[in-house]
């Protein structure tokens, strides 16, 4: 498309520039979509396990409630508390939202179907990823109010400590993988185990890290059971206490494209990516895009049963399972994974 653009009347720049807006709109916009309807699928999954309902009303099956509950947030007052930095008060939503849009830009939904297919797209990732915690505590420290307050410093203590283990479980990926490049490491994975199966969460050697990265993702994000920083019990509502209407749901959008985004991580480092499950030629035949759509949702709904049965952890069980288990057995793992590659590429050191 941008090839097309570029050679029409609007010529190489413009061209170029219309191309890149249209795609991140093509991304963008379904995102939103997308956030939307896992919102539903998110409160269908706890009900069920609670053996509830969940939204059944508005729309057919309920499938318009988060729709209504938009509206809803949008016709709400913006409140701002008269002590607050306003300034920062009202950046602090918008940079969460941002920040999670920006981490999309590198995500391969289909080998030619990502926005920008660059060499170090894990390190971009990794480097987006952790601007989320500018959000947080800066809407905690904006509020003027000691319960946000508190819940920005837990909630960027414990970013800040999973995503230690986050860097070395990514590590032990790029050296099976040889590159950062997230389509690369995704073609990597063809027919891995036994060249059979297109995944590296199956081989013993990193299914221990799939496994700590399925766990690390939720509480990087906040999820249950690690959602300490929006215990209710404990902070009233964490960070987001004094936030209401459109600065509140960006807060929400914000946190479930961060949420979607490492269900894709979660598929795109271990489980193959747009590839399908089984290197299978007739398999083939189905769009990637769809395989990943698949992979994602089978990812979200362990998420979502997590947060329906797993009592929400302590905060002292929680740093103490990033530092003192996670931490230490990803840098082990990552000697090993080393140890792995150099033997199998130049043998065992006589």
């Amino acid at each position: 498309m941008t090839e097309y653009l570029q050679s029409t009347f609007l010529g190489p720049e413009i061209g170029w520039f219309v191309a890149t807006l249209a795609l991140i709109l093509l991304i963008a916009l379904p995102l939103m979509l997308a956030v939307a309807m896992i919102i539903y699928v998110d409160r269908k999954i706890i009900a069920a396990v609670a053996l509830r309902r969940g939204p059944n009303v508005v729309g057919p099956f309920g499938l318009l409630q988060s729709f209504a509950d938009g509206l809803k947030v949008f016709l709400q007052e913006t409140i701002i508390p008269s002590s607050a930095n306003k300034g920062l008060f009202l950046l602090a939503p918008i940079i969460t939202f941002t920040v999670a849009l920006l981490a999309w830009a590198v995500i391969p939904f289909s080998e030619e179907m990502v926005l920008a297919n660059i060499n170090i797209g894990l390190l971009y990732i990794l480097a987006i990823s952790s601007l989320g915690v500018y959000g947080v505590v800066i809407s905690g420290w904006a509020s003027n109010s000691k319960y946000p307050f508190f819940s920005a410093m837990r909630a960027a203590a414990q970013m800040i400590s999973y995503e230690v283990s986050i860097g070395f479980i990514l590590i032990s990926v790029v050296l099976f993988a040889g590159t950062f490049n997230l389509n690369e490491i995704i073609k990597a994975q063809e027919g891995h185990v036994f060249g059979v199966i297109n995944a590296y969460g199956l081989n013993p050697l990193l299914f221990p890290m799939a496994v700590m990265f399925l766990i690390s993702s939720m509480a990087e994000t906040a999820r249950a059971p690690f959602d300490l920083t929006e215990a209710e019990s404990e902070l009233v509502a964490g960070y987001q206490t004094e936030y209401s209407s459109m600065s509140f749901a960006l807060f929400w959008l914000g946190e479930y494209a961060n949420i979607l985004l490492m269900c894709a991580l979660n598929v795109i480092l271990f489980w193959g990516g747009w590839l399908p499950p089984i290197d299978w030629e007739p398999l083939y035949a189905v769009p990637g895009i769809i395989w990943l759509f698949l992979k994602m949702f089978v990812v979200f709904f362990i998420f979502g049963l997590a947060w329906a049965t797993v009592p929400r952890y302590r905060y002292d069980q929680l740093m103490r399972l990033g530092w003192k288990v996670f931490l230490p057995i990803s840098l082990f793992w990552v000697f090993l994974v080393s140890g792995y590659v150099m033997i199998d590429k130049f043998g065992w050191p006589l």
